[in-house]
């Protein structure tokens, strides 16, 4: 695997490179982040990763500075998952100056759900990933279906300018147990560990109400939530959205997908699943 540093060193790679499949990331890799790099090999000729913990789209008091920078055990992951280059900058090299121009993706997209409770998030994402497709230029890209709205956001983006890029999901692996799999899982105490999988559980009786037919979603929704506080939860949503572009769904809908996030202890986890 091809170590790059620099914006130049990467973007001299890819010249021969063929069809290039992108996965970015910011570090701190798991099963989630390998599987993605394993899918990314059937899509092309070179399979190239980034690891870059992007300022941008951390709030004030959120985890940027304690968020874990694990490289090497990261290059060594990403070797064993056959991937040929890694884009690992330096905030100097891909901030160079601080940045004033932003993708700002509409309100509709950006300011629910995730949104509400971290607002800027995705401006900060679609920022980043715009630039790291400007520098890797790749012909795909792959995103992991945990983050369901970034997902929806980033494919939109890419839609809507245009972009050549054709962009993959990945499905969340989860823990035996059920627990999605995410780098903030390591905050999690023993006792909050053995408690995580609740929420992966109480979205999936709501995916199996509304399958049955349920369609009193907020009702649903609201039972969810309950049932997470009086468990030590502290939720910030549970809610039926329409898997195209996240918006409210009405009884008649098909094509949906429950999303949740919460705070068990000091640690935040979302999860979703299509219905």
């Amino acid at each position: 695997m091809q170590i790059h540093e620099t914006i130049a060193g990467v973007r001299a790679a890819m010249r021969t490179a063929g069809r290039v499949v992108f996965v970015p990331t910011m570090g701190n890799l798991h099963d989630g982040h390998i599987a993605l790099m394993r899918q990314a090999r059937a899509h092309g000729n070179a399979v190239v990763a980034s690891i870059f913990v992007n300022r941008l789209q951390f709030r004030p008091g959120e985890d940027f500075d304690k968020y874990p920078r694990t490289f090497e055990a990261d290059c060594q992951r990403m070797v064993e998952a056959g991937v040929d280059h890694l884009f690992a900058p330096a905030e100097v090299e891909l901030y160079p100056q601080a940045q004033s121009y932003y993708i700002e993706p509409p309100a509709e997209h950006a300011s629910i759900l995730e949104g509400e409770f971290r607002p800027g998030h995705f401006r900060g994402v679609a920022t980043v990933v715009m630039k790291l497709f400007s520098i890797v230029q790749p012909q795909a890209a792959l995103f992991g279906k945990k983050d369901y709205q970034q997902f929806m956001v980033l494919s939109a983006m890419v839609r809507e300018f245009g972009m050549s890029i054709e962009v993959i999901p990945g499905e969340t692996v989860r823990a035996p147990d059920g627990l999605a799999l995410s780098s903030r899982n390591g905050y999690l105490t023993e006792a909050e560990r053995a408690e995580a999988p609740r929420l992966y559980r109480v979205i999936s009786e709501l995916a199996a109400e509304a399958r049955s037919g349920a369609r009193n979603f907020a009702d649903l929704e609201a039972r969810a939530m309950n049932i997470l506080r009086i468990n030590g939860w502290l939720p910030d949503y549970v809610a039926f959205r329409k898997k195209l572009d996240l918006q409210s769904p009405s009884a008649h809908d098909s094509g949906l997908v429950v999303l949740a996030a919460a705070r068990l202890g000091s640690t935040r986890l979302i999860d979703n699943l299509e219905v």
